[in-house]
């Protein structure tokens, strides 16, 4: 793994692997990350129940590295009932104590408390007969930049500084306002990279243009 362009400067942000694939900096060597970063993050989602599934392990994530969310999503899963908002959200203080012993997750009593919350806002939210949304996909959608709000060029030193945007405090007030927690501003741009309403592979990575 060396960096990828060819006068060797590691600001690229962009390193070339063994087959010759170039791609972005933080994916690593780790295959796990690799196939993360080829085949998910920033491809676009729309369906409702993995946008909330990666709502609510962004906020399992605060202080943590992606890697250690990602290395126990498939737990993650099968305890969270597949992040079924209609189960998840029945879950009362039995399944707390279920999760809070187990040690294939994140045992954090506020996040297990606030993905429960979570799935309840995301019922709320599309069983409003008097909203302007009915989904939580048409919601986050709405707030996906246009081409104009973005950097020209996306380079290692462009991505370093988005760390939030104006689209990602507007969308985490939002969320906040219809009930949603762990989703600051911060939090809800990794989403928005991570789930394609920005495309933030870097220029020259290989998955830049699959994902749009």
């Amino acid at each position: 793994m060396t960096p990828a362009n060819a006068d060797g400067d590691p600001a690229a942000g962009l390193i070339r692997y063994d087959d010759g694939r170039v791609g972005c900096w933080w994916a690593g060597d780790d295959p796990l990350y690799r196939a993360y970063h080829d085949d998910e993050w920033g491809r676009p989602v729309t369906d409702d129940v993995r946008l909330l599934e990666k709502l609510c392990l962004e906020g399992f994530q605060a202080g943590l590295a992606w890697i250690t969310i990602l290395r126990k999503r498939e737990r993650f899963r099968e305890v969270f009932a597949g992040f079924d908002p209609e189960v998840v959200a029945a879950f009362g203080a039995d399944d707390i104590d279920r999760l809070l012993a187990d040690p294939g997750i994140i045992r954090h009593r506020g996040k297990i408390e606030a993905t429960i919350g979570n799935a309840r806002a995301y019922l709320q939210l599309v069983g409003d007969d008097a909203g302007s949304v009915t989904t939580l996909s048409e919601l986050v959608w709405s707030f996906a930049p246009t081409a104009a709000d973005r950097p020209a060029r996306l380079d290692f030193a462009s991505l370093s500084v988005l760390a939030s945007t104006p689209q990602s405090v507007a969308l985490s007030r939002e969320l906040k306002r219809r009930g949603f927690r762990f989703v600051g501003p911060t939090t809800v741009y990794a989403f928005m990279q991570a789930m394609g309403l920005v495309n933030d592979h870097l220029d020259g990575c290989d998955t830049r243009a699959a994902c749009g």
